[in-house]
C-alpha cells in the first residue's frame, strides 16, 4: 500500500470520529508524512526512517507535545495494521523509539472524599456557586462543560452536552433529583433566556473560587479533583465501573476511567470483603 493510498484511507474512515480541532492536528500531521515518504509504500518504511521522521516532527517541542506527536504516529500505523491488514510491526513500537517518548510515570491525584466534598459545597456563598460544584462532584462534568451550559440544554434530570471532549455531536448527563430542581429553581429565579449560559463566568473565576474554599480547609484541590470524586465515590458505593465510564464521565475507554479511580487502601478492601462476603 503506498503513503498516499494510507493516508486516504485514513482520512475517509477516522476523520468522521474526530472532534474539528483534532482533525486539523491529524491533517498537519499526515501532509508531513506524506512529504517525508513521497511515493513510498508502507511495508517499505523502516522503524529508522519513521524514528527520523518523529524527530522533525518533534524537533524543540515540549514533552507533552513530543508525546502527543508519537502517539498519533503510532495510532496512524495501528490503523493501518488492524483495519487495512498491513502486514508489518508498527514501527513505533520499535524499543528505540519507544523509550523516547515514553510516558511519565502517572502523577498521584488528589482524591477527595465525600464529607470534604459536601463541606466544600454547603460553604459556598451563593447557589450559583454551590452549583457549580455540584454539577462536577455529583454529575461528572467537566468545569468547561458546565459553563458552556445554557438553559435550553436542561430538561428534567437532564444535562445536554454540546461539542464535548469526545469528539460527538453532544452527551446526555443526568442529575440526581435534588440538584435537578435547584437548578430549575435557579434558571427562574435568575430570570435566564434559553440561550443564555447558566453561569456566565470564566474558568479562572472558578477556580479561584475552588481555591478560596481549598485554603478555608486547608487543602490544594482543582476543579478537575471534584469531577475526579464523582467517579471514585461511584465506584465505592457499588456503581459499576461501565456506568461510571459511560454514563457518569462518559468516557470512551474503561481505561481512561480507570486512571481516575483513586488505590484501594487497606481499609477500603476489607470493607468491601465484609460487604461480598459477610463478617
Amino acid at each position: 500500500m503506498q503513503i498516499s493510498e494510507a493516508i486516504s484511507t485514513f482520512r475517509t474512515q477516522q476523520f468522521s470520529t474526530l472532534r474539528q480541532s483534532t482533525q486539523v492536528t491529524y491533517t498537519k500531521l499526515l501532509n508531513h508524512i506524506q512529504q517525508h515518504f513521497i511515493g513510498r509504500d508502507i511495508e517499505s518504511l523502516t522503524a529508522e526512517e519513521v524514528g527520523r521522521l518523529l524527530e522533525v516532527l518533534t524537533a524543540n517541542k515540549a514533552k507533552s507535545t513530543r508525546r502527543l506527536k508519537y502517539a498519533q504516529v503510532k495510532a496512524f500505523f495501528n490503523f493501518l495494521i488492524n483495519e487495512c491488514l498491513v502486514d508489518i510491526k508498527n514501527p513505533c513500537a520499535h524499543p528505540m523509539i519507544a523509550r523516547q517518548y515514553k510516558n511519565p510515570k502517572p502523577a498521584v491525584r488528589t482524591i477527595l472524599d465525600k464529607e470534604l466534598v459536601d463541606q466544600l459545597i454547603y460553604n459556598t456563598a451563593s447557589d450559583r456557586d454551590r452549583l457549580l460544584l455540584e454539577l462536577q462532584a455529583r454529575c461528572g462534568l467537566r468545569i468547561g462543560e458546565v459553563l458552556k451550559l445554557q438553559a435550553i440544554d436542561v430538561s428534567d434530570r437532564k444535562l445536554t452536552i454540546h461539542e464535548p471532549k469526545s469528539g460527538k455531536e453532544s452527551e446526555i448527563a443526568f442529575m440526581p433529583e435534588q440538584i435537578a430542581k435547584r437548578l430549575a429553581e435557579y434558571v427562574v429565579a435568575n430570570h435566564i433566556e434559553p440561550e443564555e449560559r447558566l453561569f456566565p463566568v470564566c474558568y479562572s473565576t472558578v477556580r479561584s473560587l475552588i481555591r478560596r474554599l481549598a485554603e478555608k480547609f486547608k487543602v490544594k484541590i482543582t476543579p478537575h479533583d471534584f469531577r475526579r470524586h464523582s467517579a471514585t465515590y461511584a465506584s465505592r458505593n457499588g456503581v459499576p465501573l461501565e456506568i461510571v465510564s459511560k454514563v457518569l464521565l462518559r468516557h470512551h475507554d474503561l481505561k481512561t476511567t480507570q486512571v481516575y479511580l483513586g488505590k484501594v487502601n487497606d481499609t477500603e478492601a476489607i470493607r468491601w470483603m465484609d460487604v461480598l462476603h459477610g463478617k
